[in-house]
C-alpha cells in the first residue's frame, strides 16, 4: 500500500475543558474588592444621610381633631399643625357629604405666630376653620398642609 491509498486520520479532537469552554476567569483581587466595597459603604451612608434630612427639611404635619355642621351651608373643622417655629404654613380643608363628595373646600393661611403651650416645644398649632359648603356636610378634614414658596 502506498501512501495515497491509506485514509486519511484526523487528530483526535482535544476535549480538555480549557479548550472546550475557554481559560478560567480570574477572580478580583483583593485589592479591587476592598474598593468596591468601600464605594458600596460610602454609596449606602451617603443614601441614608439623604433620607434622614429629606424627611427633616419637610416637616409640617397636621393632625384632624374633630368637626361639627352648623346647618347646610357650613361646617366648622378643628385640626393641628406641627411645622418649624416662625413658618408659615397653608393647610387645604375639605368638607365632606354622606357620599364622601366635596361640599366645602378652604385653604387656609396659618401664620408664623404664636403656637399652642405644647411638649414639643411650641410647634404645634390648633385651628378651627369654617368651610362654607353648599349642601349639608358629615365630615370635616384636613386634605394637605404645605409650606409656600418663600415660606419663612
Amino acid at each position: 500500500m502506498t501512501s495515497q491509498d491509506q485514509p486519511a486520520v484526523s487528530a483526535p479532537a482535544d476535549t480538555s475543558l480549557a479548550n472546550r469552554y475557554g481559560r478560567q476567569k480570574r477572580g478580583l483581587s483583593p485589592m479591587a474588592k476592598r474598593i468596591i466595597g468601600a464605594g458600596a459603604l460610602a454609596g449606602g451612608i451617603g443614601f441614608m444621610a439623604w433620607v434622614s434630612t429629606s424627611s427633616a427639611v419637610s416637616s409640617v404635619t397636621f393632625k384632624d381633631i374633630g368637626y361639627s355642621t352648623t346647618d347646610a351651608t357650613q361646617a366648622e373643622v378643628d385640626f393641628q399643625v406641627t411645622r418649624e417655629r416662625g413658618t408659615a404654613v397653608k393647610c387645604a380643608v375639605k368638607a365632606l357629604d354622606s357620599k364622601f363628595a366635596v361640599v366645602g373646600w378652604k385653604v387656609v393661611d396659618i401664620p408664623p405666630g404664636e403656637a399652642d403651650q405644647t411638649a414639643d416645644g411650641g410647634r404645634t398649632i390648633s385651628q378651627r376653620i369654617v368651610v362654607r359648603t353648599e349642601s349639608l356636610s358629615v365630615s370635616g378634614v384636613v386634605d394637605s398642609c404645605w409650606i409656600p414658596d418663600g415660606g419663612n
